[in-house]
């Protein structure tokens, strides 16, 4: 899931790569695979509980995964992944043309989002939020009310912060960004941007915990 960084990070983009680095982008579905994300990606399409006719939006998609998920859950949506990286999504579009699977892949920043008011019934955001640097994460949960249709959904899941079980936990506890993911923080952000009805929905594999708001 690659998302805003800023320029000097070290891999020369104004975003963050899916692995940290163009170069390591050829293994980040073996990666995230070992690591259990496949389990992420289906507790968080049963948890948005997709319905025929809806649009859904998958922000920092990365090589689309999650977004094909969706989009084999409900033929009868349309499904749309967005991402910043152009070499994530030209992965992502080789596994929708590959497995004849009817994804619209976007280029762009989940801070900007290319969509008109209203016009999303879900938007979909796994471990993305804690690439974002801390000015810009109520930016982009602000775009994603925007977007969404009055009763829409945000379903969302990263890195709590304050997990301390396990070995990825304390290492990923060491990341700064996580800090503002800590205790109440993300669904605190939700109400401050004007999401309603936010919910904690419990906590997951790698440390992360799940959350739902509605506009």
């Amino acid at each position: 899931m690659a998302e805003q960084a800023p320029q000097h990070a070290g891999h020369g983009h104004g975003y963050l790569p899916a692995m940290g680095h163009d170069r390591l982008l050829p293994y980040y579905d073996v990666f995230t695979w070992l690591l259990g994300a496949r389990s992420l990606h289906r507790t968080l399409a049963d948890q948005a509980g997709i319905a025929p006719g809806q649009r859904v939006l998958e922000i920092g998609c990365g090589t689309g995964n999650l977004t094909l998920l969706a989009a084999r859950r409900q033929p009868r949506a349309t499904v749309v992944g967005l991402d910043p990286d152009p070499l994530a999504l030209a992965r992502a579009r080789r596994k929708s043309a590959r497995h004849g699977t009817p994804v619209q892949w976007d280029l762009g920043s989940a801070a900007a989002l290319p969509y008109p008011d209203e016009s999303v019934d879900r938007v979909l955001s796994c471990l993305m939020l804690h690439h974002i640097e801390e000015g810009e994460k109520d930016q982009v949960l602000s775009e994603a009310r925007r977007v969404l249709r009055p009763g829409g959904r945000l379903h969302l899941v990263d890195f709590a912060g304050d997990d301390r079980r396990g070995l990825l936990s304390r290492l990923t506890r060491r990341h700064p960004r996580l800090h503002d993911n800590a205790g109440d923080r993300i669904p605190a952000r939700m109400r401050e941007v004007g999401l309603s009805d936010v919910s904690d929905l419990g906590p997951g594999r790698l440390g992360v915990r799940f959350y739902r708001a509605t506009r």
